[in-house]
């Protein structure tokens, strides 16, 4: 009976780190600011990192941790080349607040509409604030749901392991 369940714990954390492992998805369209539309395969950073944010207007976390990230990005961009992209997963009646709560925070992120929620979907995405590292190759290496102060400080530590391998 301990080898069964040892087996099944096993797979469950090779299920994981695959999950992990899975790529960025690519064919999913997003509405950017200006109202134009962007495929999800658009998301790139010349192999360097990129923190992948779905957050909403309405989520008290989401914006204490996207400002939080507001004070030392140029910082983790000089340092580690990253860059953060803000999926709002605002629906049809709040979409319209997004990009003035963008520019009234002084977000200088890119910043796309996720209306349908597809890419929310296709992420396994639960509640905002959820937050993905990917790699260099759009492989999805780290993720975190929800928000509490210092957790910034475990996302730029993985961004500076992402960005010293992709250096390799």
């Amino acid at each position: 009976m301990k080898k069964i369940f040892l087996s099944m714990i096993c797979l469950m954390l090779g299920g994981i780190a695959f999950a992990q492992n899975a790529t960025f998805p690519q064919n999913i369209t997003l509405k950017a600011l200006d109202g134009s539309t962007v495929q999800s395969s658009a998301i790139q950073n010349d192999g360097k990192p990129i923190i992948v944010n779905f957050w909403a207007t309405w989520c008290k976390p989401c914006n204490r941790e996207l400002n939080t990230i507001k004070e030392v990005y140029e910082e983790w961009q000089e340092e580690t080349g990253v860059k953060l992209v803000a999926i709002s997963i605002d629906d049809a009646r709040s979409a319209s607040r997004v990009k003035p709560h963008v520019d009234g925070n002084g977000w200088e992120y890119e910043v796309y509409l996720d209306q349908n929620q597809d890419l929310k979907r296709a992420m396994n995405v639960v509640n905002p604030p959820h937050t993905f590292v990917l790699n260099g190759k759009g492989e999805i290496v780290w993720q975190h749901a929800s928000y509490v102060e210092g957790d910034e400080e475990e996302l730029i530590a993985v961004v500076r392991k992402v960005a010293a391998e992709s250096q390799k």
